[in-house]
């Protein structure tokens, strides 16, 4: 893929903190109008790789390009077409839901007509026009973070970095910001998406970076990625425990790992290919052997099981406090 169809590129980002090294040569890219999800344990860099590809940090070493532009070497231009919605909701609480997008209107020099013009477009797509005049302080947290997702795009930045966007959220508001995201990413908006919630990342991104220790560990499509563990299982429960046995012996002959099995429960399992063809085989070789099943299914890896595997390292609740390193002016950075 040429350098001209990234959107987004970053090659060998290294950022330290004193004797702590948040991100060590990092790379990554994105295509034009395509999602990156950057998924990685508390303190794996996310944090700390979306700030510099949004200026807000520099890195020591390594460069980086955002449509078009040097984020060190022109920091103005990538401003101008990128919008970000950090992790913590960034509004103000003493102003109107409003009067907070008329004010990023002004900055992003709509003018006066023209921030209104946007502020009420995005007050009716976020489902906001019933709190629109409501100072923010009373606002619940789903609805601070749909505004300033909204503050986010006031600007319709080709370019969206999304940091952890649905943390502290409820489900009902966690799946409706799902929604806002898609329709985002069908216009054409280039998305890089940061989170701990690994259904996120599989329900949006169409490519997964892993990182740990400011590393980047894999990379993939969520479906590559949970072929590396085992793409998919047959769980069968034998409701006589005396064939367990007997039922393992079967799943060997379609397994391509130890078959594994749990005495107290029944289940067997096993990694196969072949999907649905090989769950009607091991079916059809277990009616033969005579073992009675109580359930049987073909079950495909989780990302949670590939978080697992790569990173050693369970996925966070998303609630869990970021990690931080302290930079040598005593500011709280996110790693």
């Amino acid at each position: 893929m040429s350098t001209h169809d990234l959107a987004v590129r970053a090659e060998g980002l290294v950022k330290r903190y004193g004797d702590v090294t948040a991100l060590d040569r990092l790379d990554l890219a994105v295509p034009v109008g395509g999602i990156l999800g950057l998924l990685g344990p508390n303190g794996a860099g996310k944090t700390t790789a979306v700030r510099i590809l949004t200026t807000l940090l520099v890195p020591d070493e390594g460069r980086a390009v955002v449509a078009g532009h040097d984020v060190v070497d022109d920091p103005e231009a990538v401003r101008a077409r990128i919008g970000l919605s950090g992790q913590y909701a960034a509004v103000d609480q003493d102003l109107t839901g409003r009067e907070n997008l008329v004010m990023v209107g002004r900055l992003c020099r709509l003018g006066l007509r023209g921030a209104r013009r946007r502020a009420d477009e995005l007050l009716d797509r976020f489902d906001l026009v019933d709190a629109a005049d409501r100072p923010v302080k009373g606002y619940s947290g789903g609805m601070r973070r749909r505004l300033d997702l909204a503050g986010a795009l006031v600007a319709t930045p080709p370019v969206l970095f999304l940091d952890e966007p649905t943390t502290g959220l409820d489900p009902r508001s966690r799946l409706g910001m799902w929604d806002v995201i898609r329709e985002l990413t069908a216009g054409g908006t280039t998305l890089l998406l940061t989170t701990q919630y690994l259904e996120e990342a599989d329900q949006l991104a169409r490519d997964v970076l892993v990182i740990d220790h400011g590393r980047a560990i894999a990379r993939g499509t969520p479906d590559e990625l949970k072929a590396m563990v085992g793409g998919e299982r047959v769980e069968v429960v034998v409701p006589d425990r005396t064939r367990i046995g007997d039922a393992a012996a079967v799943l060997a002959r379609f397994a391509t790992d130890e078959v594994r099995t749990d005495a107290q429960t029944g289940l067997v399992s096993a990694t196969v290919t072949g999907g649905a063809a090989t769950l009607g085989d091991v079916i059809a070789a277990l009616a033969t052997a005579a073992v009675t099943v109580g359930e049987v299914g073909l079950r495909r890896a989780t990302l949670d099981e590939v978080f697992l595997t790569l990173t050693g390292e369970p996925a966070g609740d998303g609630d869990t406090a970021t990690e931080t390193a302290t930079d040598a002016a005593g500011q709280e950075v996110g790693a």
